[in-house]
């Protein structure tokens, strides 16, 4: 009988390290006061909510999961938006402004008019968007 043995390089540790680049980002997390617009589809059906706080250079897009699928399709727009704003240097907050001057209501989803809102921190606009 012969034994096979594993190839040595299949028990060698990876290294991994973190390469530079990708595109630039808002971080996700901040737990300050933080502004917030309601993102509605045509219907009128909230679908989700855009964050904003400057302080922490936080951003972020929070999909309704009640909304399903239709909702994290169309979160995609806002999404990519916080991104370009992050890209061309944008505060947060700024992006936010430009979101609601930019809405569509003719669009398959838009910034509820009157929405823009405060909460005490990103979590609250998570649990706003998908209550347990």
């Amino acid at each position: 009988m012969t034994v096979q043995r594993p190839n040595p390089r299949l028990n060698e540790d990876l290294l991994f390290k973190a390469a530079p680049g990708g595109p630039p980002r808002y971080s996700h997390l901040s737990h300050k006061p933080v502004q917030y617009l309601t993102i509605a589809d045509r219907g009128g059906a909230v679908i989700g909510y855009v964050w904003a706080n400057d302080e922490d250079d936080a951003a972020g897009w929070v999909v309704r999961k009640a909304g399903g699928d239709e909702a994290f399709n169309k979160g995609a727009r806002w999404a990519r938006r916080l991104h370009d704003a992050k890209a061309r240097g944008i505060v947060p907050t700024a992006a936010l402004a430009e979101m609601i001057q930019e809405s569509d209501p003719t669009k398959s989803s838009h910034v509820v008019p009157g929405s823009l809102t405060e909460a005490p921190n990103a979590d609250a606009v998570r649990r706003l968007a998908n209550p347990t």
